[in-house]
């Protein structure tokens, strides 16, 4: 089923077996209310049983571009086109959100976000990145880092 992301009422269905939920929910929140207003964009997201295509592009990134294997389930995903650039997002069960910034553009900028909810701890795949905070009101405290894609996907 899919799920279009409520901003103003911030629900945790489909995270509700993350440890985290109520701040991964939050943090998807975030995200829901950022394309919202910069692109007017209905942020929605499926599970990732029905969004393997995209988790599956987002996995072979990691493995390809720098050998990171992500530890914990996906658990929602979602892929979309704003303004020429390819989005896809991967919220994980541990509280984990990737995404994928990919310009189809062959100029344009390509890269790949980590986002840390509030309250999990850095997935050891990850611990080579540093996380910059970030405060939000939906979210409370984002510890965010990134790496700029290198090949063509």
């Amino acid at each position: 089923m899919t799920y279009a992301v409520d901003f103003t009422n911030v629900s945790t269905v489909g995270l509700e077996s993350s440890p985290v939920a109520e701040a991964l929910a939050g943090l998807r929140a975030n995200e829901a209310r950022y394309f919202k207003n910069k692109y007017d964009h209905v942020f929605t997201v499926e599970p990732a049983s029905k969004a393997k295509k995209t988790v599956d592009w987002v996995s072979r990134i990691l493995k390809e571009e720098r050998g990171i294997v992500i530890a914990s389930p996906p658990l929602e995903a979602t892929e979309f086109q704003v303004e020429g650039i390819r989005m896809a997002y991967v919220f994980y069960q541990s509280g984990l959100s990737i995404n994928v910034m990919y310009t189809l553009d062959d100029a344009g900028k390509r890269a790949v976000g980590f986002k840390l909810s509030d309250g999990m701890e850095v997935p050891a795949e990850l611990s080579a990145f540093k996380f910059a905070r970030q405060k939000s009101k939906l979210a409370g405290t984002i510890r965010g880092s990134y790496f700029v894609i290198k090949n063509e996907y």
